[in-house]
C-alpha cells in the first residue's frame, strides 16, 4: 500500500519541482544596503516592452500596483537567455546567482524568475504563464520591480523569455 502510494506521488512531484518557478527565500529579511556594480543602460526590443506593459495591464486589472522596470533586471534577464539558448536547454540554472547579484546590487528582499520557450507572442507567453499557478503566482505576486528579456536563438529562430521580479 505504501510502495503504491509512493509511486502515485513520486511522479506529481518530480513534475512539480521541475516545472515550478524559482524563488528566493529573502522574503522576511531587512533590505540590505546595494553593493556592487549597477547595470544602467538596456535597449529594450518592442517586444520586451510590449511584454511588460501586458504583465502590468494585468496587475492592474487586479488592483495591484504596476512593477517598475529596472534595466540592471533586465540585463541579468538577457544574460540567462543568452545561457540557455547556449546551452539548448530552458531551466533556471544558476538562478542563485543571478537572485544574489540582484540582492546585492539592488537591495531586493525577494527575487522570483519565470522562464519560457518557444511562444512567438509575447501575448502567448503571459497567457501560458498565467495558465500555470507558479508563474501566475510570480505574475500576481507581492513585487515592485521586474526586467524582463525575450532573445531568439539564430540557429533555430526559437524565442526563449525571462522575467525577473523583484521586492525592494
Amino acid at each position: 500500500m505504501k510502495t503504491t502510494l509512493l509511486r502515485a506521488i513520486l511522479p506529481m512531484a518530480l513534475a512539480f519541482t521541475m516545472f515550478s518557478c524559482s524563488s528566493d527565500a529573502t522574503e522576511d529579511l531587512v533590505a540590505p544596503q546595494p553593493t556592487g556594480a549597477m547595470v544602467q543602460k538596456y535597449d529594450y526590443r518592442a517586444d520586451e516592452l510590449e511584454l511588460a506593459e501586458m504583465i502590468n495591464e494585468h496587475r492592474v486589472s487586479l488592483g495591484l500596483n504596476p512593477l517598475q522596470t529596472i534595466n540592471h533586471i533586465s540585463y541579468k534577464a538577457e544574460e540567462h537567455n543568452a545561457y540557455m539558448i547556449e546551452k539548448k536547454v530552458v531551466n533556471h540554472d544558476l538562478f542563485a546567482q543571478r537572485s544574489q547579484n540582484i540582492i546585492q546590487v539592488l537591495g531586493a528582499v525577494k527575487v522570483n524568475e519565470n522562464v519560457a520557450y518557444n511562444y512567438s507572442t509575447p501575448n502567448s507567453v503571459l497567457h501560458a504563464w498565467l495558465d500555470s499557478p507558479g508563474h501566475k503566482a510570480n505574475i500576481e505576486g507581492q513585487f515592485t520591480h521586474f526586467g524582463v528579456s525575450i532573445r531568439e536563438d539564430a540557429v533555430t529562430g526559437k524565442k526563449y523569455y525571462t522575467n525577473i521580479f523583484i521586492k525592494k
